[in-house]
């Protein structure tokens, strides 16, 4: 098979699948989980049911790929938000940013079924751990600067940065947002001194 022929054939399939993924989360978003069928995916797409049924088994798989390829693009977002940034503070607020703005974004899914149904399965754990990771590595390297503390391991304090960031779902605006980073980053801070107890006499 000629390769133009084959490129060809491989866009038209992707641009199915996309505009399947598109057309079944918009429609559950308008009329809920257990109110979408294939039939109704297909019909809005524009395709066969036999068509579609080629590329996926039901909704809840079509679902899957289409909260995968989200959370694919969302980990794109954080890395290039840290590869525009100079030093370690700075890439850390750039990453802690953008990942705040994406749980604020997602506000509207995060009470819905669909929500529960797509924070389900093997590859959300592991771009939880992909972000870990990546917190963790930034982190890390602040501390060897002196930027940030080195008295909590970088683990915990990429588990304390996640989840005061979670927040974000409930903020009213992209400038509260940005207040809320400005206080969690406040946490990473080396501390300035130890308290000591003064005897009283």
């Amino acid at each position: 098979m000629p390769k133009l022929w084959t490129e060809t054939i491989e866009t038209h399939r992707r641009e199915v699948r996309d505009a399947v993924l598109a057309t079944a989360a918009a429609l559950v978003e308008k009329h809920g989980l257990l109110s979408v069928t294939m039939s109704q995916i297909a019909e809005e797409t524009g395709i066969g049911r036999a068509t579609l049924y080629k590329y996926f088994p039901d909704v809840e798989a079509i679902l899957g790929a289409w909260h995968e390829r989200q959370v694919k693009h969302h980990l794109a977002q954080l890395i290039e938000a840290r590869d525009h940034a100079e030093n370690a503070h700075e890439r850390l607020e750039a990453v802690l940013h953008a990942y705040a703005l994406i749980a604020h974004q997602r506000h509207d899914h995060a009470s819905t079924e669909l929500g529960t149904l797509l924070h389900r399965g093997e590859h959300v754990t592991h771009a939880q751990q992909q972000l870990s990771t990546l917190i963790q590595d930034l982190i890390n390297e602040g501390a060897a600067a002196g930027t940030f503390r080195d008295d909590v391991t970088p683990e915990e304090l990429a588990f304390y940065c996640l989840h005061a960031l979670t927040a974000a779902s409930s903020l009213p605006s992209q400038e509260a947002v940005r207040r809320l980073v400005t206080v969690t980053l406040a946490g990473l801070r080396p501390p300035t001194s130890r308290f000591v107890a003064t005897p009283t006499a």
